[in-house]
């Protein structure tokens, strides 16, 4: 089963080559799809010149900076495999998870599957008390609109079958796609898994990007998408058995 990476990009040239070669060394049939953000500090070099290399199989270059929605969009219209995966372009997860993560799908159990920082499995490097919370909590409220019992709803890994992540329309260009997935996942009616993972975060000294305001579009998107659809538009018919079986 063929696995599309999605890699957004957006200045990251210390790590961005680093997490190719760790993709690359996953035993499984990929494919990487990067979509560089319009970096400014010369990751679109290093992109380049993997490129030519052959390590990476897909390269976008935005004209100017739109965002980590945006950029999955992009990535999603040139992805070819069977399933697909959202990897950050630092080093804070771990592609060698991948694993782990594929197993409910290919046993036909899981349209997606969300890979839990918060479920107990694998090493946790400690950092922000008030990030936890606030992943917490956004996680709590997506939780009471969606009907959902997710344990990290914001996690980067979130992996699909392809048809399905092609099915959903992607609006938000930034970070409120984390939600908006999982509430138009929640009202379609599809199998979401869990697997715990393990984390490794980054200080913003490191080039943590993720901000408090982040935190704000997130409320916005969980109630745009969960709370606000779910009472004042049509609920999206659930895929049947058949549908399922016809996408695999």
């Amino acid at each position: 089963m063929k696995l599309s990476v999605l890699i957004p990009v957006y200045n990251e040239r210390e790590t961005i080559e680093e997490v190719v070669r760790r993709v690359s060394a996953v035993p499984l049939d990929t494919e990487i799809v990067v979509v560089d953000d319009c970096s400014v500090d010369g990751t679109r070099d290093v992109l380049e010149r993997l490129l030519a290399a052959g390590e990476i199989d897909h390269l976008v270059l935005q004209p100017e900076n739109r965002g980590k929605g945006a950029a999955i969009r992009e990535a999603v219209a040139r992805a070819t495999g069977e399933t697909a995966i959202v990897q950050d372009a630092d080093l804070e997860y771990d592609p060698r998870e991948y694993t782990r993560l594929l197993e409910p799908i290919e046993q036909g159990k899981a349209d997606a599957v969300f890979g839990s920082r918060f479920a107990g499995q694998g090493p946790h490097r400690v950092l922000y008390f008030w990030h936890y919370v606030g992943n917490k909590m956004l996680t709590l409220l997506s939780n009471m609109v969606t009907n959902l019992n997710l344990t990290d709803m914001e996690t980067c890994y979130k992996m699909f079958r392809r048809s399905v992540l092609e099915s959903i329309e992607i609006e938000e260009s930034r970070f409120g796609i984390e939600p908006e997935i999982t509430a138009k996942l929640a009202l379609g009616g599809w199998r979401i898994y869990e697997v715990g993972i393990s984390y490794s975060g980054r200080t913003y000294a490191e080039g943590k990007k993720i901000s408090w305001k982040d935190g704000v579009s997130a409320f916005r998107c969980i109630l745009k998408y969960g709370l606000w659809r779910r009472i004042f538009r049509r609920r999206p018919r659930a895929a049947s058995l058949a549908d399922r079986t016809d996408k695999t």
